[in-house]
C-alpha cells in the first residue's frame, strides 16, 4: 500500500530552488490565498492585493535562500513579506481604499449558503462592516487584527513578522478589540452614550 505523503512547505522550496517548477505551482496554490487574504484585509484594494501577492512570490524565487526555518514558518515568512510591501505600496503611492469596491473573491471562501435570503444578506452587512471597521482601524492596531484574528497566527509568529514584542502583540491586539467593538456599536447606541457624557460635563 503507497502512503504517499504531501512534501512540506521547506521541501518545495529547496525543490524551487533547485529549478523544479512544479514545486513553485505547489508553493503557490498552497499559499497564494494567505498572502491574498492578508493583503487585502489591510488594504481593501482587489487589484493591489493580487500585486503584492504576484510580487512576494517574485521575492520568494530570488530570495528564497534566506528564509531560515529556526526564525518561524514559511506563511509567517511570506505574510511578513507581504507586510512589507503592502506599507510600501500603500505609502508610496499614498493609496487610499475605496471602502465601496468588493473585496470578495473566490480565494475568500465567504459561503452565501444560510437558511434564506434574508439571513444571507443579514450576515454579508455584518461581515461587510466588520471589514469597513478594520480597514479604518490605524495601521499598527490593523495589522494585529488581520495577523491574529484573520489569518490566525500566533502572538509569536506576529511578533516576529511585526518585529515586536509578544505583550505589545497582546497590548495592541486588546486595544484594536475595543475601538472595533466602539466602531460596530449601532449609531443609536453611541449618540446615547455622548448625551450621557455630555450632561456629566454640564
Amino acid at each position: 500500500m503507497n502512503t504517499e505523503t504531501s512534501p512540506s512547505d521547506l521541501e518545495l522550496l529547496q525543490a524551487m530552488l533547485a529549478g523544479d517548477e512544479e514545486a513553485l505551482a505547489a508553493l503557490y496554490r498552497r499559499r497564494a490565498g494567505d498572502v491574498h487574504r492578508f493583503a487585502l484585509h489591510m488594504c481593501g484594494s482587489q487589484s493591489l492585493a493580487e500585486d503584492v501577492t504576484q510580487e512576494v512570490f517574485m521575492v520568494l524565487m530570488r530570495e528564497g535562500r534566506t528564509f531560515d526555518p529556526a526564525k518561524g514558518s514559511l506563511p509567517a515568512f511570506l505574510i511578513g513579506v507581504a507586510r512589507n510591501h503592502v506599507l510600501r505600496r500603500l505609502r508610496r503611492e499614498r493609496f487610499y481604499v475605496s471602502l465601496d469596491e468588493d473585496p470578495t473573491n473566490a480565494r475568500e471562501g465567504v459561503s452565501d449558503r444560510a437558511s434564506g435570503p434574508l439571513d444571507s444578506l443579514s450576515r454579508n452587512e455584518t461581515i461587510e462592516s466588520v471589514r469597513k471597521s478594520i480597514l479604518t482601524l490605524p495601521e499598527r492596531y490593523r495589522e494585529v487584527v488581520v495577523l491574529c484574528e484573520l489569518q490566525e497566527l500566533s502572538y509569536l509568529e506576529a511578533a516576529a513578522i511585526l518585529g515586536c514584542a509578544v505583550g505589545t502583540v497582546r497590548s495592541r491586539l486588546h486595544r484594536a478589540r475595543v475601538l472595533l467593538i466602539e466602531k460596530l456599536r449601532p449609531a443609536d447606541e453611541r449618540e446615547g452614550a455622548e448625551v450621557k457624557t455630555a450632561r456629566c460635563f454640564a
